[in-house]
């Protein structure tokens, strides 16, 4: 084994955004050292000699390359240790355990989250922090700058490591430890929810359908529903991971989880579907005939907190981001805790976990959690509904319309426009800030507009300000819209308009019908067409 240091070039669009450093996965084929030089600049920045990582993928295209590049690199810069999942595997949420409950120094997550996988889809980096939890956007900014003007950076000549089963191997002065990371998930979710009441579920023929997207969490979901609750064989499908996820689109919403949808809306329909996304941190609920919004389910969830032994003490706060609809708002106020609102992307939750000011947290994305990691966890929502159905004896539909009954109904409606240019992107963006000054007070979809405002955070802890984080618009009606531009894609822009109408009685509508007319008006308000010449969304979740 040779250590030698290899002279680079620096890119310019390694910027590291809310969800880590995404591009398409060509991006890190096509240019050389291009993981190399922000893999580097990542161990420059935290002063990697010493540390200990946690690694891991979910299992997309470029994966085990990826890993075994920085392996290498933390093996030649006398990293201390770094623990893998076998093969390489780890779920989001199950790296999180790993670094708070091994007390590393950090981990490096390889996703793209619920972007496409494959030679033509998306290959990520995201760095999480020793709380286990994304990396702050002061450490984010270190990484883009660092990787801006690196000049070299340093590996050792060396065959594969052998990544397929438990065990230590040392290299130099670097530990290498394989563990069973699906057991080790498994065990923890055991000490929060009582499977033996889940389990009775399962053995009074209560049915269930998963859909893993061939992503990473497939295994996970088999140890979890089939072998340790009882679910019947089959109940989890597509469970084997695919770098390209058998060339489905890895993300949990009514658009691409059509085949989940199609089976929960037929005759013979189970009584509980669920699906993940690529890296197992967002979810999907659906009962018979019957979806549930990532809105209604994280309040339900924190609104049934009691039901769960592993939250059995009082709830100081919960949050949500921004966009994401008001029902955690009302529960929060009936159970008098404190509520917060961050803006996107789930570090913003990492300080108010940290400083014990929150339980429970979400976003309109399908992502739920709690204070036991610093992550969106997806089978941990599904398996607080399952306690749920299991200790109520209720539908997943008698649930959500009891939720409406005591607390009322948000429609909520997001709509995406897809690949547009930056500069369009920027320009309808900046056409509303202009407009803010003069909107309170003009009709809007036979209301009248209350407050206006661009969303800026101030983090309550550690005083951080994060500005320009989307455009809101307050009615009346207790209704509401937002506009922001997402972080999450690899090419173009995505403005994301967020949709919400409060109904305190009716509750019978289908919500792409209830807010057509936000809808209509909010488009109208961004000339969207004559900006951008678009005024129909790519997606509708």
């Amino acid at each position: 084994m040779q250590i030698k240091t290899v002279q680079t070039t620096p890119f310019q669009d390694q910027k590291m955004g809310t969800s880590g450093l995404r591009k398409k996965t060509k991006v890190f084929l096509e240019n050389k050292n291009y993981l190399e030089n922000f893999i580097q600049a990542i161990f420059n920045v935290i002063d990697v000699k010493g540390k200990r990582l946690v690694l891991g993928g979910d299992g997309r295209y470029f994966n085990k390359e990826a890993i075994q590049i920085i392996l290498k690199m933390a093996i030649s810069s006398n990293a201390k240790e770094i623990l893998l999942g076998i093969n390489g595997y780890l779920s989001t949420p199950a790296l999180s355990f790993e670094v708070r409950n091994n007390h590393f120094d950090g981990g490096i997550i390889l996703t793209a989250s619920h972007n496409p996988g494959g030679m033509n889809g998306d290959f990520g980096v995201k760095f999480n922090g020793s709380n286990g939890a994304p990396a702050p956007e002061n450490l984010t900014t270190a990484f883009t700058e660092e990787s801006k003007k690196i000049s070299a950076f340093q590996t050792i000549e060396m065959p594969d490591i052998a990544l397929d089963k438990e065990g230590v191997q040392i290299f130099e002065n670097t530990t290498i430890r394989v563990v069973d990371a699906v057991k080790d998930y498994a065990d923890f979710m055991e000490t929060i929810f009582d499977f033996d009441v889940i389990r009775a579920l399962f053995k009074k023929g209560f049915t269930m359908h998963y859909d893993a997207f061939n992503a990473v969490t497939g295994p996970y979901a088999k140890e979890i529903f089939e072998n340790r609750l009882g679910a019947s064989a089959g109940s989890v499908v597509n469970a084997e991971p695919l770098p390209d996820f058998g060339g489905r689109h890895p993300d949990p919403n009514l658009t691409y989880a059509k085949d989940l949808v199609c089976l929960m809306y037929s005759e013979n329909s189970p009584d509980f579907g669920a699906a993940a996304d690529g890296d197992g941190d967002r979810y999907m609920v659906l009962g018979k005939s019957f979806f549930v919004t990532p809105a209604d389910s994280v309040a339900i969830l924190a609104d049934n907190a009691g039901l769960v032994k592993g939250y059995q003490g009082d709830i100081s706060g919960v949050a949500r981001s921004m966009p994401t609809a008001t029902p955690l708002d009302r529960v929060a106020k009936a159970h008098g805790w404190d509520l917060y609102e961050v803006p996107t992307g789930w570090k913003f939750f990492g300080s108010l976990l940290d400083a014990g000011r929150i339980l429970f947290c979400g976003e309109e994305s399908f992502s739920a959690s709690s204070s036991h990691i610093r992550e969106k966890d997806g089978i941990w929502a599904l398996l607080f509904w399952l306690t749920i159905l299991a200790k109520t004896g209720k539908s997943v539909e008698q649930i959500v319309h009891e939720h409406w009954q005591k607390y009322g109904r948000s429609y909520a409606v997001r709509y995406d426009f897809e690949n547009l240019t930056v500069q369009k992107a920027d320009e309808v963006m900046e056409n509303l800030r202009q407009k803010l000054p003069t909107l309170t007070g003009q009709n809007f979809a036979d209301t009248i507009i209350e407050k206006a405002d661009e969303f800026t955070y101030t983090d309550p802890v550690n005083g951080a300000v994060s500005a320009h984080q989307g455009i809101r618009i307050f009615l009346q009606n207790g209704s509401r819209i937002v506009f922001r531009i997402s972080g999450t894609g690899t090419q173009g822009a995505t403005i994301r308009l967020y949709l919400e109408k409060y109904e305190k009685n009716d509750f019978s509508k289908k919500a792409t019908e209830a807010v057509q007319d936000l809808a209509d008006n909010a488009i109208k308000l961004a000339s969207l067409k004559q900006i951008a010449g678009i005024d129909t969304p790519s997606v509708i979740t």
